[in-house]
C-alpha cells in the first residue's frame, strides 16, 4: 500500500512513523515531508494549497490512501477535491472542518445541540468588543473566530488586557481575516485534556487521551504557543469520564454533524475542561493534535493504518471500526524549540545529538521544524524537535524523555522542564 502524508511537522513524522510500525510494507511519501520522514520514505516539494497538483501526483504515484496532517488545507477543501477525483482519503469536508475553521460555527452548533460547553458570546465589531470589555466578569478568553496557528485564544485578567486583546485581534488584524469575529467565552475552571476520535459519520474509535502543554514557560507561564509538549494517557482519566465524553460530547457532535449535512469523516479533536468528573468542551479541532499525537501514537495497542483506512472508506458501513487500545504504557512529548519563538526566532543552526538520542531505550525523537543543508539537518522553525520518552509510568517516561532531551544540542535550543506536572501531581496526590 502506497501512503501520501500532507505537511511537514512533528505530527506527520509520528503518524508516518506509527502508520509503519502498524505495516513495515507500505509505501510513504511526505508532501512536503521532512527530513525525519524523508528516513523512513520518499518526500517530495509541492504545496497542499495546490489541490490539482495534489491530485495529479496521487494519481500519477498509484497513492492508495492520502492522510492530511494540517487543518488549513482541510477547512480549504483537499479532502473534498480529492473524493471527487477518487482518491481515498483520511479528513473532513470543508464543511465538516468548519469545527475547527470557525469558532462561531463550533459554538452555535454545540448550543444548538445541547453539547456542553462555555457561555459565549460572538462580537463582530471592535467597537462592540471594547464595550463587552467593561461589561464582563474576569477572568475571560477571547478567541479569533478562523485559524490562528492554535495562537488565536487569548485569556484576559482585566478590561485592559481585553481591551488590548481586542486590538491585536481586530484592529491589528494578528490572525488576518481570522479576526474578523471574535467569541467571548466564560473563562472555565478545572483539568485541560485532549480526546481524540477516529471518526467516520457516526461511528468513531476513542484514542488514549492527551495533556497538551501551551505556554512557553514553566509553571504555565508566558505566551501561548503551538504546544510545549503533552503526555497520554491523562492520569485523572477514568471509564467514568471515558463514557461521559462518549455520551455528551463524541456521540451527539458527529450526529449533530450528520443532521446538519456536514457527516464527519476524519479525526475528530475535542478539546475539554473537566469539572467535577464532567466534561465541557473548549473547543474542536479536526485534525491530529501537535504536539499530542507524538505523545499517543507510541502506546497505541493495534493497527492505526487499518483504521485509517476503514474510516476513510467512501462507501457507507455499518460495522465498527477497528479498536485501537491503550498498550497500558506512557508516553511524553517533549518540544526542543528555537530561542524567541513563540516571537521571532532565527534559522538555520545545526543540530546535534539526535541519533544519539534515539539509541537510548523508550526514546523517539520527531522532527517539526527541520531541513536539510548539505550533508547536515538544520533548524527550520520555532518548534525544531519532539522528544519522546516511553515507559511503564509516568515517572519512568519521563525520566526517558528529558534523558534524550539532554544529549540534543542546537544554538539557542531551549525547552520546558516541567511537562506533565499536572500527571505527577495527580499520581502525588493518590
Amino acid at each position: 500500500m502506497k501512503v501520501l502524508i500532507i505537511g511537514s511537522g512533528g505530527r506527520e513524522h509520528a503518524l508516518a512513523w506509527a502508520l509503519q510500525r502498524a505495516q513495515a510494507s507500505i509505501a510513504l511519501i511526505g508532501l512536503p515531508g521532512n527530513p525525519g520522514l524523508s528516513e523512513l520514505g520518499e518526500v517530495v516539494e509541492g504545496d497542499a494549497g495546490d489541490h490539482g497538483m495534489v491530485i495529479d501526483f496521487a494519481r500519477r504515484e498509484g497513492v492508495d490512501l492520502v492522510v492530511v496532517g494540517p487543518e488549513a488545507p482541510l477547512v480549504d477543501g483537499l479532502a473534498d477535491a480529492l473524493r471527487e477525483a477518487g482518491v481515498r482519503v483520511f479528513g473532513p469536508s470543508a464543511k465538516a472542518a468548519a469545527l475547527e475553521g470557525s469558532k462561531v460555527f463550533a459554538k452555535d452548533l454545540m448550543r444548538r445541540h445541547g453539547i456542553p460547553t462555555a457561555g459565549f458570546e460572538v462580537v463582530g465589531s471592535a467597537a462592540r468588543a471594547r464595550e463587552l470589555a467593561g461589561q464582563i466578569s474576569y477572568p475571560h478568553v477571547i478567541k479569533a473566530d478562523g485559524l490562528a496557528a492554535g495562537k488565536g485564544a487569548l485569556i484576559v485578567q482585566s478590561r485592559e488586557e481585553a481591551t488590548a486583546a481586542v486590538e491585536a485581534i481586530m484592529v491589528d488584524k494578528r490572525f488576518g481575516d481570522a479576526g474578523n469575529r471574535v467569541v467571548f467565552e466564560e473563562y472555565l475552571e478545572g483539568e485541560e485534556m485532549s480526546v481524540f476520535a477516529i471518526a467516520s459519520g457516526e461511528r468513531y474509535a476513542l484514542l488514549p487521551p492527551s495533556q497538551d502543554y501551551k505556554r512557553v514557560q514553566d509553571g504555565d507561564r508566558g505566551p501561548n504557543t503551538g504546544g510545549m509538549g503533552a503526555y497520554a494517557p491523562v492520569a485523572t482519566w477514568n471509564e467514568a469520564l471515558a463514557e461521559r465524553v462518549r455520551r455528551e460530547v463524541i456521540e451527539p457532535t458527529l450526529l449533530a454533524m450528520a443532521r446538519e449535512d456536514r457527516p464527519y469523516t476524519g479525526l475528530l479533536y475535542a478539546g475539554l475542561m473537566i469539572h467535577d468528573g464532567r466534561p465541557k468542551v473548549v473547543e474542536f479541532n479536526c485534525r491530529f493534535g501537535d504536539p499530542e499525537t507524538q505523545a499517543v501514537v507510541p502506546i497505541l495497542d493495534g493497527d492505526l493504518l487499518e483504521s485509517l483506512w476503514e474510516a476513510a472508506d467512501p462507501l457507507p458501513r455499518d460495522r465498527a471500526l477497528p479498536d485501537l487500545a491503550h498498550d497500558g504504557r506512557t508516553a511524553v512529548c517533549i518540544v526542543v524549540a528555537a530561542g524567541g519563538y513563540p516571537g521571532s526566532y532565527r534559522k538555520g543552526f545545526v543540530i546535534r545529538g539526535v541519533d544519539k538520542a534515539r539509541e537510548l531505550p523508550g526514546a523517539h525523537v520527531f522532527h517539526a521544524g527541520t531541513r536539510r543543508k548539505d550533508e547536515q539537518v538544520v533548524t527550520a522553525g520555532g518548534r525544531v524537535l519532539n522528544v519522546v520518552g516511553v515507559g511503564a509510568s509516568l515517572p519512568a517516561a519521563l525520566r526517558r524523555g528529558y534523558e534524550a532531551v539532554s544529549v540534543i544540542e542546537f544554538e539557542t535550543a531551549f525547552f520546558r522542564h516541567d511537562i506533565a506536572w499536572r500527571g505527577l501531581q495527580t499520581l502525588e496526590n493518590r
